[in-house]
Formats: C-alpha cells, sequence, structure tokens
C-alpha cells in the first residue's frame, strides 16, 4: 500500500512539473513558476538602473512594441533617484509596473529573470545576457498574451545561461541572394531564440556579393547571376548596407562573421579580375585563384582589409573547402609549378595549404582570427589564431585531428546541421545524405557523446554548434523559410540547453506554442513545390 501510494505522489509531482514546464525556446536552465500575474500596458514603464544598457531597454521597448503592439514607456532619468530608492522593498501605488533591467551576474551570457505581479526584474553579467533575459521576456508575452491594450505574463523565476558559447546560423548568399529586409528578419528571429553568431557565405562561384571599394568589378561584374540564372542582374551589399546589418545584429547580441571563400570557389571573384584565376576544370571552370602569382596575395589581402573593417568580430572564415574540384589546373600553370620548385612542394595539397598559410599571416597582420571549413586542419595553422568548422560528419577523424592539433572547433556536420536537406521522407526536392536527411528530432537530439574522439579532456575546445543554410536548391523567402523553421528553434535549443535538460517531446509540446508566432512572421510555411537544380556542394 506504502509503495502504491508513493507510485501516485511520484507520478503526481511528475505531471505538475511537466504541466508547469516553462514555456520558452530554449528551454531554461532553471524554472519556476511563481503565482500570480504581470500585465504589460501603456502604463508600464522600463527603468534601466545602469545607463550603459540604455539600448537594451530601448530593444525591450521595441520588441514588445512589434510582437504585442502595447507600447509600454522608458522611465526618464530624472526620476532616477527616485526609482533606485523604490526598488528596496516593495513598490508603493504612486509607481507604475515596473521592468526593471539592471543587477550584475557573474558569468557574461547567464541572466535571471522575475516576474512578479508587481515589478518585473532582469539581471545579467553582460550586454548580452541582459539581451537573453529581454527575448525570454518577450517569449512569455507573445505565448499568453494577445495584441491589444494588455499583456497578462505568468509570474515565473528564470536563472539561465548557455552551453555553448557559439550558437550559429549561416546563409550562403553567393548562389541566391535575398537583401536586407530578409536579413533582418533572420536576425530577429536569431536573437529570439538566443542564437548569436551569424556566419554570411558572401562569395562562391555564382555570385559576389559585398562591395569592395578598391575592386569594384568585383560586384559590378562578379555580382551578375546566381545558381539558377547567370545572367541575374548583380546583386550585392553595399558597404555601407554592411554597416547597417551589423550595427542591427550587435543590438540584439549577434555577432556578424563574413566569409571570403579562397583559394576555391573563387568563380564570380574570377570573372571579375582574370589575372588572379588560377583556373579550373570543365564541370568547375576558373575555380581557383592562382597560389603562384604573389599579386594574387596582394590582391585579396587589400580585400580581406576591407572587409575586416567592416566586420567588428574580428574574425574572417576564408573556406579553404573543397579545393581540388579545381586544382587541377595548378599542373599545368606555369607559375604555380615555379612555386611548387621553389618551394620544394610534393603535391597540390601542399600549394593549397602553402596558400592558406599565407592568408593567415595577412589576417594575423590586420588583428583577426582565421575561421576554416575542417580541410584546413591539416595546413599547420596556428592554433590560438584560427577556429576550424567541422562539416563532414563522414570524416570523424578530421574532428579528431583538430582536436589533437589544439584548435577550437564548431561543430556543423551535414547531419543533422545542413538544412538544404530535407525534413522527411516524402520530400523530393532538396539534398540527402544516401537516404538520410535531417528531420526536426535529428536536429534536436545531436549530442556529441556519439563521437568517440570527444573527450573529457578536449571537450573544451568545442566552443559550439552551427546550422548551415546552403542556397543552391532555395531561391525565394518561401523556401528559405520553409527549409529554416522551424528546425532552427531546434538547432537553438541543442546548443544552449544542457544535454541533461533535453527532452524532445517536451521541445514538441512548447513548440506547438511558437508555431502560431512563427506563422504570424510569415515563416512557418506548411509546403513549397518549388523545384531546383540539384546542387554542386
Amino acid at each position: 500500500m506504502l509503495r502504491t501510494l508513493l507510485f501516485i505522489t511520484t507520478m503526481a509531482i511528475s505531471l505538475f512539473v511537466q504541466a508547469q514546464e516553462c514555456p520558452v525556446i530554449p528551454r531554461p536552465q532553471q524554472a519556476g513558476k511563481l503565482k500570480g500575474q504581470f500585465t504589460i500596458s501603456a502604463n508600464t514603464e522600463i527603468f534601466v538602473i545602469d545607463p550603459l544598457q540604455n539600448a537594451v531597454g530601448d530593444l525591450l521597448q521595441q520588441e514588445l512594441l512589434k510582437h504585442t503592439g502595447v507600447k509600454v514607456k522608458i522611465a526618464h532619468s530624472v526620476n532616477r533617484e527616485k526609482y533606485i530608492k523604490s526598488l528596496v522593498g516593495n513598490p508603493d501605488d504612486s509607481f507604475p509596473p515596473l521592468i526593471v533591467i539592471g543587477g550584475v551576474l557573474e558569468q557574461g551570457d547567464a541572466y535571471k529573470l522575475e516576474v512578479n505581479p508587481q515589478r518585473v526584474k532582469i539581471e545579467a553579467g553582460s550586454g548580452d545576457g541582459y539581451i537573453h533575459g529581454v527575448m525570454t521576456l518577450v517569449q512569455l508575452a507573445r505565448v499568453f498574451g494577445k495584441k491589444g491594450a494588455g499583456i497578462s505574463v505568468p509570474c515565473w523565476r528564470i536563472e539561465d545561461a548557455p552551453a555553448m558559447a557559439w550558437r550559429g546560423f549561416m546563409l550562403d548568399e553567393s548562389r541566391h541572394f535575398f537583401g536586407k529586409k530578409t536579413i533582418k528578419l533572420l536576425l530577429d528571429e536569431m536573437a529570439m531564440y538566443k542564437l548569436n553568431r551569424f556566419h554570411w557565405h558572401l562569395t562562391d562561384e555564382p555570385g559576389w556579393r559585398i562591395e569592395i571599394k578598391q575592386y569594384p568589378r568585383l560586384t559590378t561584374v562578379g555580382g551578375i547571376g546566381n545558381r539558377t540564372d547567370s545572367l541575374a542582374p548583380a546583386a550585392y551589399y553595399t558597404q555601407e548596407d554592411v554597416k547597417e546589418i551589423v550595427a542591427y545584429a550587435a543590438a540584439r547580441g549577434i555577432t556578424v562573421i563574413p566569409e571570403i571563400d579562397m583559394p576555391g570557389h573563387a568563380t564570380a571573384a574570377n570573372k571579375a579580375y582574370p589575372e588572379f584565376s588560377g583556373g579550373g576544370t570543365a564541370k568547375y571552370p576558373e575555380f581557383t585563384f592562382n597560389p603562384g602569382k604573389e599579386g594574387t596575395y596582394q590582391y585579396l589581402t587589400n580585400i580581406l582589409r576591407e572587409v575586416n573593417a567592416l566586420f567588428p568580430a574580428g574574425m574572417v572564415h576564408i573556406g579553404g573547402d573543397e579545393v581540388s574540384f579545381g586544382s587541377a589546373s595548378w599542373n599545368t600553370d606555369p607559375h604555380v609549378q615555379s612555386l611548387m620548385k621553389r618551394e620544394n612542394m610534393k603535391t597540390l595539397v601542399d600549394v593549397e595549404h602553402y596558400f592558406i598559410r599565407r592568408m593567415s599571416d595577412s589576417l594575423m597582420a590586420i588583428k583577426s582570427k582565421m575561421l576554416g571549413w575542417d580541410e584546413v586542419t591539416a595546413a599547420d595553422l596556428p592554433v590560438k589564431e584560427t577556429i576550424v568548422f567541422w562539416w563532414r560528419q563522414e570524416r570523424p577523424e578530421q574532428l579528431k585531428s583538430a582536436l589533437d592539433k589544439g584548435y577550437k572547433v564548431v561543430v556543423c556536420p551535414r547531419l543533422p546541421f545542413y538544412f538544404d536537406f530535407v525534413q522527411d521522407s516524402s520530400h523530393t526536392v532538396g539534398r540527402r545524405w544516401g537516404k538520410e536527411f535531417n528531420p526536426l528530432r535529428r536536429v534536436y537530439e545531436f549530442n556529441l557523446n556519439d563521437y568517440p574522439a570527444v573527450t573529457a579532456a578536449n571537450r573544451g575546445q568545442i566552443i559550439g554548434y552551427q546550422a548551415n543554410q546552403w542556397t543552391e536548391v532555395i531561391q525565394s523567402e518561401e523556401r528559405l523559410y520553409f527549409m529554416t523553421f522551424p528546425r532552427l528553434l531546434a538547432m537553438a535549443e541543442a546548443a544552449w540547453t544542457a544535454p541533461a535538460k533535453k527532452d524532445f517531446a517536451g521541445f514538441e509540446k512548447r513548440l506547438a506554442k511558437f508555431i502560431p508566432l512563427l506563422k504570424e512572421r510569415g515563416l512557418y510555411v506548411m509546403e513549397s513545390p518549388e523545384k531546383t537544380p540539384e546542387p554542386l556542394r
């Protein structure tokens, strides 16, 4: 009888906890339900204790207006002393409902959010932490409220911090170009779900998408065409566009990382400046830069100098992948052959690694780290100045090699983090790996413990996860959103939430509350019949 009673009690507690799960994505480390509700209305005021965080208060005001229609006020600085005194003990009736942003935690990205009937308080260890707290509050308001005069938010106490430092999303805009409006919408959603690295793939074979003032033909000529239409008008971002997007991202706690592909995937650049081409093959024409010409290194260094000045991240991704697709032409190029003889190189891979080391030196000279796909692991680059992106899930030895050599690693294997792979067995348009693909659950349940290369000793070198959205098979916004959402939310929780806290069944229940929110933003597309050619990658 006692055993039965204990079982029933345990079940009741379990059901109670499940029913009280905080409706937030990613799932917080700790969350407790409190009594009552806090009403967000036009009478609510945001009070920022530290003026250095005023931009976070502005962001909260903007996000609440955008998503709930409620315009809250920013407390005026003239009332600062009065407001601060009111924060000791319970607020009196003379004060409006307050959302207080202030208090310092030890861990930079951590935050605390406490929602009480009279007051909301957000504490954090950094501006990014405050942004995370703001987005959690906005999520609660969106899930529970309807646009109108006021939003009643249930009271919660949340303490939270990310499991991974790098929580990324990559978009390829060389193959198909989408523009500022789409980028800002994606950045909004990244911030909402606490993703913090936007990897911007700006150059490749079909098109060059970033203005370089010293070499204008890169955009006016190299920007012509895309994956499905080689004669499409030139499409690219001006440097002013880039500055605008970088600032927009930074206000949401997101760092933008540019990718300028080299020494392969250089076709668009070579169309503009053929004197720096290293050739290619019949299938991949003019695919490489020429590593045998000294002028190539000055040309690319000049480009990287302009790029680095536009992106405060102090990091540039140089690709470095799939060079063998077009490097056979180096066998007959006199400049490359002269280089090989002079440097006593035996293979074209030696040439490739020489090139990558030269560009690493150029980046270090302008105070920038080099980021690259996992092929760069073999180039013997400076460990402290390099981050490796492991993408070839069929090559776990590449992950092991990067870790053994001491590199920091971002984990983004095609299975499950390539979002151009189909999501369901019934889908016919899109990529697969043999018969395998990337459904929502596979993204969510990715586990480093499945890889023997990852040990307790080197796990700290893995700085995060990233989803990659290649666009060979994506040429419209509708298709982009169809392939990205809701998997991006699953990736966000995979990167943020500690493995012991992850639960796919619980995630699905919480996700059900967010699907209508994605639909409101035009991001949840049930079907996408678009057909595109099979990709090259």
